[in-house]
C-alpha cells in the first residue's frame, strides 16, 4: 500500500506565503515525477508544478515566478513552496506522484488527498 499525505494548507491573505508539503509512504520501490495539480470551486483540475527525480521542474504559466517545487528524495516528500498569492490560487491542492512499489516491474500514478488553500483578505 502506498499513500500520499498533504499537509501545509490554510488561509493566507493577498501577497502572503505558504508552503506545502507531500509525504509518500508505504512499500516503495522508487519515484518518478512527482507533482502538483489544484481545483478551484467549479473548474476542473488544473496541473502547477513538476518535478523529475532528478530535480528537472516545469511550473505553469499562472505560477511561474512565483512558486517553486522541491523534493526531498531521502523522505519521499515533495514541496510546494507558494509566494505572492492571489485570490485565484484559492482552490484544493493536490500531491501526484508515479510510484513503483517495491518489488514492481511497473509504476503507478498516485493521488493525495487534497489540502485547502484559500487567498482572502
Amino acid at each position: 500500500q502506498v499513500q500520499l499525505v498533504e499537509s501545509g494548507g490554510g488561509l493566507v491573505q493577498p501577497g502572503g506565503s505558504l508552503r506545502l508539503s507531500c509525504a509518500a509512504s508505504g512499500s516503495i520501490g522508487s519515484i518518478n515525477d512527482m507533482g502538483w495539480y489544484r481545483q478551484a470551486p467549479g473548474n476542473q483540475r488544473e496541473w502547477v508544478a513538476r518535478i523529475t527525480s532528478g530535480g528537472s521542474t516545469n511550473y505553469a504559466d499562472s505560477v511561474k515566478g512565483r512558486f517553486t517545487i522541491s523534493r526531498d528524495n531521502a523522505k519521499n516528500t515533495v514541496y510546494l513552496q507558494m509566494h505572492s498569492l492571489k485570490p485565484e490560487d484559492t482552490a484544493v491542492y493536490y500531491c501526484n506522484a508515479d510510484i513503483r512499489r517495491t518489488y514492481a516491474l511497473t509504476s503507478t500514478n498516485y493521488w493525495g488527498q487534497g489540502t485547502q488553500v484559500a487567498v482572502s483578505s
